[in-house]
């Protein structure tokens, strides 16, 4: 198992200094991955409801700059050497596939291979129209389109495509991707539809433990989920070991606090360092090979802690590395 952490792309953390301070260090302290977020504009009024909260609100939603996700992976490419560069997730719809097919290839090729895409097919109604992005309630079937797309044109020679959302033919794609056949594709998501769409398109399946419609927060949830994208995996006629695992928990605090779930069971990565280092060893076991957290804090000082908390206290207990 390896382990990454998020970059803050908006909110008081999201400007340059204090996002280059986080990726150097990390990168230091030996972190796998740099998770970059996305949102292109933060409406002022929200009523479509945010899945990783009890409440189903976004907090801090229109707090500080929000850096654009794909334009702040190159700059992190430029300025790092070894972390892969994760979108975390990417709203696939949000943009036209063939120039983010593009983007990513180009990145890719400037990063020296360290682009994996981490994709999902969004939730907040209000920013798809505000962008001119296709309709929100097909945002499903638009995901699983572009997703087609990018694998088109990412490994073939003369690529083509007619589909319901976009059509090219008789058209160079260049560069491909350093990576072959092609950056990795991680499915976020914990619904059915995410898990099919992970069994079906992805390299591996990326979903955050805390959706409360879907919860992911123990060990066992996590397993019998696994069982389900193994079934799908093989409906799709795909061998299930081929598939990834990938867990985001980014509710991670590193204070001491344990968290329940609505059983009254612990929840994972709360409470005390050797917990903590249980539950990684835990979902390794489960095949996770990929570990996010939370080291966002609401300032830098206090950020960078978390992060060498996590990587002097945590990791040198962690069995699995």
């Amino acid at each position: 198992m390896d382990f990454g952490f998020n970059i803050p792309t908006r909110g008081p953390l999201a400007n340059p200094h204090a996002m280059a301070t986080l990726a150097t260090r990390g990168e230091s302290l030996g972190f796998a991955w740099l998770a970059i977020a996305d949102h292109i504009v933060i409406p002022r009024t929200i009523d479509s409801r945010y899945p990783y909260s009890d409440s189903g609100q976004m907090a801090g939603a229109a707090d500080g700059d929000c850096y654009e996700q794909l334009t702040l992976m190159t700059w992190l490419a430029a300025i790092t050497r070894r972390p892969r560069l994760l979108t975390s997730v990417m709203v696939v719809p949000h943009r036209p596939p063939v120039l983010t097919a593009k983007t990513l290839a180009t990145i890719d090729v400037l990063s020296g291979g360290r682009v994996t895409v981490g994709c999902g097919a969004g939730w907040m109604d209000e920013e798809f129209r505000a962008i001119g992005a296709p309709p929100f309630a097909e945002r499903g079937k638009v995901t699983d389109e572009y997703l087609a797309i990018f694998k088109t044109l990412w490994t073939d020679d003369d690529p083509e495509y007619a589909g319901s959302y976009a059509r090219f033919s008789d058209v160079t794609f260049l560069p491909k991707p350093v990576q072959k056949p092609h950056p990795p594709l991680w499915i976020g998501g914990e619904s059915p539809a995410a898990v099919r769409r992970a069994a079906r398109f992805g390299d591996a399946w990326y979903p955050i433990g805390s959706n409360p419609q879907f919860p992911l927060d123990t060990a066992d949830r996590y397993a019998a989920a696994v069982a389900r994208l193994r079934v799908e995996a093989e409906a799709y006629g795909r061998d299930p070991a081929s598939l990834g695992l990938a867990y985001w928990a980014n509710w991670y605090r590193g204070d001491g606090q344990e968290l329940r779930t609505d059983h009254g069971e612990r929840r994972l990565f709360t409470g005390g360092d050797q917990a903590i280092a249980e539950d990684a060893d835990r979902l390794a076991e489960l095949g996770v090979q990929h570990l996010l957290v939370n080291f966002q804090r609401a300032e830098l000082a206090q950020s960078l802690d978390a992060m060498e908390h996590f990587a002097e206290r945590v990791l040198p207990m962690v069995r699995h590395r």
